[in-house]
């Protein structure tokens, strides 16, 4: 676990009476990097590095799970039960904004005062997919990425299309993207956990301010990717040049480069 945080100072950071480990490397404008369950892993931990390599300061909240731990079966299947639970987390309601995002809001906004620059990027991984959006109720938020939003859990046709955020906040993140807000999503094609639906959703919302990645995972592609690949940036990226899954991770890292360096 030593070497996996290795380069990472931990903190915490408290809102509203919630105190929470927050791990933060590098220097420059800030991103919030918001784990995938079951938790700050190490493939999480690298994608951080690599936020941080191109000259901005990594954030990553540990919302659960132990940090730095390696993800397994048993970790990951207790990890989702405990969020399945917590009042923090929508993970079946439509139409709902998970309340854990005042918090990341709150976070994002202590990050900006404390890096400087013309705002603050966010990464949300599958569970926590959707907090990038719903974190762009805040004017902090320049840059958000929607890696596999899963929330809430595609049961249902309705549930499909639904992108985790309550009527109010989706009408703010439309002015916000009509004020010149990109969002960014990815997602593999096979992915049932992200389906389709939700990324037609995001387009029929926002129309040009979201820039849809869509990797193909059907069954004989290209690639060679699994149909059950899921996890774009960490456990099913393959980290080559020309490979898919690297081109969507340079995607994000440019992003951040416009958006938060320029």
């Amino acid at each position: 676990m030593i070497d996996a945080l290795e380069g990472f100072d931990e903190g915490s950071f408290d809102f509203d009476g919630s105190e929470r480990t927050v791990l933060r490397t590098g220097a420059g404008p800030a991103v919030v990097v918001i784990a995938e369950v079951p938790g700050i892993t190490p493939l999480v931990v690298d994608f951080g590095r690599r936020v941080a390599a191109i000259g901005c300061t990594a954030v990553l909240p540990s919302l659960f799970g132990t940090p730095g731990r390696e993800p397994s079966v048993p970790y990951g299947l207790g990890t989702m039960g405990r969020v399945c639970v917590a009042r923090e987390f929508a993970t079946l309601a439509a139409g709902r904004t998970s309340p854990v995002t005042t918090w990341l809001r709150a976070l994002a906004r202590h990050e900006h005062e404390r890096c400087g620059g013309p705002g603050v990027g966010a990464v949300g991984m599958c569970l926590t997919g959707g907090f990038a959006l719903a974190m762009m109720v805040d004017d902090s938020v320049v840059a958000p990425v929607l890696s596999q939003p899963s929330l809430p859990f595609p049961i249902g046709r309705q549930r499909k299309a639904d992108l985790g955020i309550d009527a109010a906040d989706l009408d703010r993140v439309r002015r916000r993207v009509a004020d010149g807000v990109q969002v960014l999503g990815l997602r593999f094609t096979d992915d049932r956990l992200c389906p389709a639906e939700r990324f037609d959703r995001l387009r029929a919302e926002l129309g040009d301010g979201f820039v849809a990645v869509e990797i193909d995972s059907s069954k004989g592609n290209p690639h060679g990717l699994p149909t059950r690949a899921h996890s774009v940036l960490t456990e099913h990226l393959v980290d080559e040049p020309g490979h898919p899954t690297r081109e969507a991770l340079d995607q994000v890292l440019d992003l951040f480069r416009t958006r938060l360096l320029s």
